[in-house]
């Protein structure tokens, strides 16, 4: 079944379904970096390749749009999340969908869906946020530029203990000092 649903992700949304891949790169490196034991790292590598599969129920032209979003797209974007996790909740393990139903929760509380803060938020899920964002900020997008990865850890950095982890962001940066962190350009999906 999860097969299934990466392969809807590539049908409908190639550059979708390669950020989740260089995503499961970025968070099993982190994850491995914070000593997450062995079933912790698969789940979350797992849920990185899918943690946007919630946009496939969004209008395309909202995931797609090159400028700033409006209020009322950013309400339906905010929902991916739980429209992922209703998705593929009956398939994967609960710390799967978990990951997936809180990946956008901030450490201060005020991400969403539920506002989630500090440890209530699952550790796989506080992971895949700076390892998204990561990519995310180093990617080119239909709405920015990439940034260098100087300025996306410098970025991860002035926003950690409010946005991300603190000891995520510590784990990030430690990885890009010892040389094990780069962007990931489209072409390296098998890395």
């Amino acid at each position: 079944m999860l097969e299934g649903m990466l392969d809807r992700m590539w049908e409908r949304d190639e550059a979708l379904a390669r950020h989740g891949f260089r995503v499961a790169t970025f968070a099993t490196a982190l994850a491995q970096h914070l000593d997450a034991g062995p079933q912790m790292i698969d789940r979350l590598r797992i849920a990185a390749m899918i943690h946007d599969i919630g946009k496939l129920r969004l209008d395309p032209r909202i995931v797609a749009k090159p400028g700033p979003l409006n209020t009322a797209e950013w309400e339906e974007m905010r929902k991916h999340p739980e429209h992922g996790f209703e998705m593929v909740e009956s398939y994967v393990h609960p710390d799967i969908g978990g990951i997936l139903l809180a990946h956008h929760e901030r450490f201060d509380g005020g991400g969403y869906p539920f506002h989630r803060a500090g440890t209530e938020i699952p550790r796989g899920a506080r992971i895949l946020l700076v390892a998204d964002a990561f990519d995310a900020m180093t990617s080119d997008r239909p709405y920015q530029g990439p940034l260098s990865v100087t300025d996306a850890l410098q970025e991860l950095e002035e926003n950690a203990g409010s946005q991300f982890d603190p000891r995520v962001v510590e784990a990030m940066l430690d990885l890009a000092a010892g040389g094990q962190l780069r962007p990931l350009r489209s072409a390296s999906l098998t890395a």
